[in-house]
């Protein structure tokens, strides 16, 4: 089929009213995407997105539009979009901009991703089902292996994924029949009251949830204090993660995750800048046995090699944005998978949950075979603007059923939340 269009639209939602999303680095919060649709001569729609926080959606609106000449009047080969997502990414002006990070990157993220929501509605399969479903050879041809091979060849990866097809099928109906495990963030906004994060806190381990996570790193007595509501809220048997958005140096990570530890953390969550390998390994030997997590921000596949490599990290958090959209992550998953990492996905925003289910459970299906120590990460956030939302039942997520990647948007929510005329943001 032809490309014949490719729309791109400022979407934000003013969460940040309500400190919804807030964290010790983001404290106020717009829930923004930046929202392309791919069309095509045969009437097929393709619908992907790049989440921001608002200010910035527009730069990456501006970089969706700048691959508009790449996409616009091609033919896209939907046995080929391992090949696709190459052509963007590895365009040389619009590399120079990265190379392959930051708003250029995500920019291709959406559009990938609106390629691959494209493909499942032509195959009539969601997202998730469409990649378990590939060979292992084609899964192989999905990633860019520039800069892997010193770690994971294309012919090891083959023998994993070859590993993981016995028991397809049975992984398949058991996701169907139960769902994949979930945490939830929703209790742990930094500018929740503590009579707030009690109660959503008890609320999530009525709704099945065995894991929840609280924002950290304004204030060390507010945290700890913080730490044992939430601990005598939901007693000793729940994981409870702790996430300080890149909020620390090194030390200060090292000094406050050992003050909470004996509320019993989980996981620490980016302690120090994203981009710091060496500063990931050295928290994650001072800090053991709480583990190290980080991965929102880890701006594409080497990244994720290097922290590997460097034994940075205890779990691997993709996004399904951040990086260049499915066939990225299809990269890292194999990366983590050879390391016997667990991938425990960020989510959240506005549409992250709805996206990144369908690549972990592809994972289980078709790559590590396996969901033990792995949950999504899900807020209650922005699900009804979507035309096929996530589903949580008893804390997992039921897998989606509807052909594509469960990211396109309802018109009307669209149209009222487009930056700066909708209806919304008028008002």
């Amino acid at each position: 089929m032809k490309i014949v269009a490719l729309e791109a639209h400022d979407v934000r939602f003013p969460t940040s009213r309500e400190l919804d999303g807030s964290d010790a680095m983001n404290p106020d919060p717009d829930y923004s995407a930046a929202y392309v649709v791919l069309r095509t001569d045969d009437g097929l729609e393709g619908h992907g997105f790049c989440f921001t926080i608002g200010r910035g959606n527009d730069v990456c609106v501006a970089a969706i539009e700048a691959h508009a000449p790449l996409v616009v009047g091609t033919d896209l080969d939907l046995g080929d979009l391992g090949g696709f997502a190459r052509r963007l990414v590895h365009d040389s002006q619009l590399r120079w901009l990265g190379p392959e990070k930051g708003a250029v990157h995500m920019a291709a993220a959406a559009v990938v991703n609106a390629a691959f929501d494209l493909a499942g509605r032509a195959a009539g399969l969601p997202v998730w089902r469409l990649l378990a479903e590939m060979s292992p050879e084609q899964i192989v041809d999905l990633a860019d292996w520039r800069y892997l091979t010193d770690v994971l060849t294309p012919a090891r990866a083959l023998e994993i994924l070859q590993d993981a097809k016995t028991g397809r099928a049975e992984r398949t109906e058991k996701l169907l029949a139960t769902g994949y495990p979930a945490y939830t963030t929703t209790p742990g906004w930094l500018g929740y009251s503590d009579e707030k994060l009690v109660r959503l806190a008890r609320e999530a381990v009525a709704d099945g949830f065995t894991q929840i996570k609280l924002k950290v790193g304004a204030n060390l007595d507010d945290d700890i204090r913080r730490m044992r509501l939430a601990r005598e809220a939901v007693g000793p048997d729940i994981r409870i993660a702790v996430d300080a958005n890149q909020r620390w140096d090194v030390g200060p990570a090292i000094e406050w995750t050992k003050a909470l530890a004996p509320y019993g953390v989980y996981w620490i969550e980016e302690p120090t800048s994203p981009d710091d390998v060496l500063g990931h390994a050295a928290v994650r030997r001072a800090v053991a046995p709480v583990k190290v997590a980080t991965g929102e921000h880890i701006a594409n596949r080497v990244m994720v090699k290097q922290m590997l490599q460097a034994g940075a990290l205890d779990v691997l958090q993709i996004d399904a944005c951040r990086v260049a959209g499915v066939t990225e992550n299809v990269a890292n998953l194999l990366l983590a998978a050879a390391h016997g990492v667990p991938v425990c996905p960020h989510a959240g925003g506005v549409g992250l949950c709805e996206a990144v289910q369908h690549i972990s459970m592809f994972d289980y299906v078709a790559v590590s075979g396996t969901a033990d120590d792995r949950v999504i990460e899900y807020v209650d956030h922005l699900h009804e603007h979507f035309t096929d939302p996530v589903r949580i039942v008893n804390g997992r997520y039921a897998a989606p059923t509807a052909p594509g990647m469960s990211t396109e948007m309802r018109a009307a929510s669209l149209a009222a939340h487009a930056f700066p005329d909708g209806e919304v943001w008028r008002s």
